[in-house]
Order: structure tokens, then C-alpha cells, then sequence
């Protein structure tokens, strides 16, 4: 039997490795050494893609330390694994912007299994980065970028082997769609990208229009699934 998307992505994320280099200060986190998070990995993957049915990827910058670096899951934070995916766990619980803003999306689309049916979650830079105890984008600096360049390249390589529906990429954030259209322009991974904007800069900057915002992502991936 060929493997599923849950098989590819399982091996992939329980087998990543923190960068050799980066720049003085700046640290990435891998949470997939720790055998909760790896079970964790293999719950979710295995409860929402055990198939080989092709997703619209919508890829964030990289994983926040409160989001997906605490539990392996893109903009999830440990309640939300518990509440919106049934995935029970004994992680902290973390505050995390984003995740209550994609969870929403999520439910509005009917919830984390016609949601996840449909749409994988993840990001250009799989492991969270931290500078000075704060969340660092690759981007936050040229040596950053210059040093996770190609590590972000094989990354959404081996990333669109899951199964991935190559006629459209979503990309959340307004800066990273820059780096993604080159990345796509140098790669020819999709056949076109849109761009949100990214959830934490509405819910910090945009709050008055998070319904509108909210409307917008509805659309927006609706029409991708086309």
C-alpha cells in the first residue's frame, strides 16, 4: 500500500534537525525530539490525513514558541489541540494569537476534520526561532535568511511530497509572500500564490476588523479549493 500523507509527513517532522549555523543570538526550537510531541505528531497527522487526498497548503513564516514550537502542530496551541482537534495532552497551555484567530477559520469551514481535509497548515521554516527569548522571523535579518535559505527550500520540497494541490499556495503574511514568490519563481513548486494577511498582525494591529479579516480568509480559501 503507498504511504499516505500522514506516513510522509510523520517521518518528515520526527526527523527534523536544528539548523548547523545561524547567527549569534538567534536559536531554533524542535520540539519533535520530545516523545510527547511525537506522539502527538502521529495522532493528529493520523486522525486528519490518512489518505492521499492532494491539500491546498497555506504556509505561514515559521512556527511561533507558543504555537507549534510547543506542540508540532502549525498555529496550534495545546488547548487547541484539545478542543478543536480532540487530541487530549498534558502540554502548558500557551497564549497564542494566531491559533485562536485560524481556529476560527477552521470552524468556520466545519471544523478540524473537513477543515484539515482540505487545507495543510504550515510554514516556509518548519522549527520555531527565537532571539532574546522573543519569536524571530527567517526574514528579521539577512544573515538569518542567508543561513536558512536553502534549509527552507528543501524544506517545502520535501514538504509538497506529502501531497500537495500545486495549482495554488496560500501564504500568510504580506513580507513573507516576498520571499515565498521567490522561492516559487527560483523552484516552480505552485502554480501561483495568494497571499493573507498574516493572523497576528490582525489580531494586533487590525482587531476593530477581524470580521472582515475573517470574511476575507473564508473567501479567499474557498476559492483556492476551485
Amino acid at each position: 500500500m503507498p504511504p499516505t500523507f500522514a506516513d510522509r509527513a510523520i517521518d518528515y517532522y520526527l526527523h527534523l534537525t536544528e539548523p548547523p549555523a545561524l547567527p549569534p543570538g538567534v536559536s531554533a526550537m524542535n520540539p519533535y525530539r520530545q516523545l510527547e510531541i511525537q506522539a502527538v505528531v502521529r495522532e493528529f497527522y493520523q486522525k486528519f490525513y490518512a489518505d492521499a487526498v492532494p491539500r491546498v497548503y497555506v504556509l505561514g513564516i515559521n512556527p511561533g514558541r507558543h504555537g507549534a514550537g510547543v506542540t508540532g502542530i502549525s498555529f496550534t496551541t495545546p488547548q487547541a489541540l484539545a478542543a478543536h482537534c480532540g487530541i487530549p495532552n498534558s502540554l502548558t497551555p500557551t497564549p497564542e494569537l494566531s491559533s485562536r484567530f485560524i481556529y476560527r477559520i477552521v470552524e468556520a469551514f466545519g471544523g478540524a476534520a473537513a477543515f484539515y481535509g482540505r487545507f495543510f497548515l504550515t510554514s516556509l521554516y518548519p522549527l520555531a526561532l527565537v532571539r532574546d527569548g522573543k519569536n524571530y522571523n527567517y526574514y528579521d535579518d539577512r544573515a538569518t535568511t542567508n543561513a536558512l535559505w536553502p534549509i527552507i527550500t528543501e524544506s517545502v520540497r520535501q514538504q509538497i511530497t506529502f501531497g500537495a494541490d500545486r495549482r495554488v499556495a496560500v501564504c500568510l503574511g504580506r513580507k513573507n509572500e516576498r520571499y515565498l514568490k521567490r522561492l516559487n519563481d527560483e523552484q516552480g513548486f505552485f502554480d501561483r500564490v495568494v497571499t493573507l494577511d498574516h493572523p497576528r498582525y490582525i489580531l494586533q494591529y487590525r482587531s476593530k476588523d477581524v470580521e472582515l479579516f475573517a470574511e476575507t480568509y473564508i473567501r479567499t480559501l474557498a476559492d483556492c479549493l476551485g
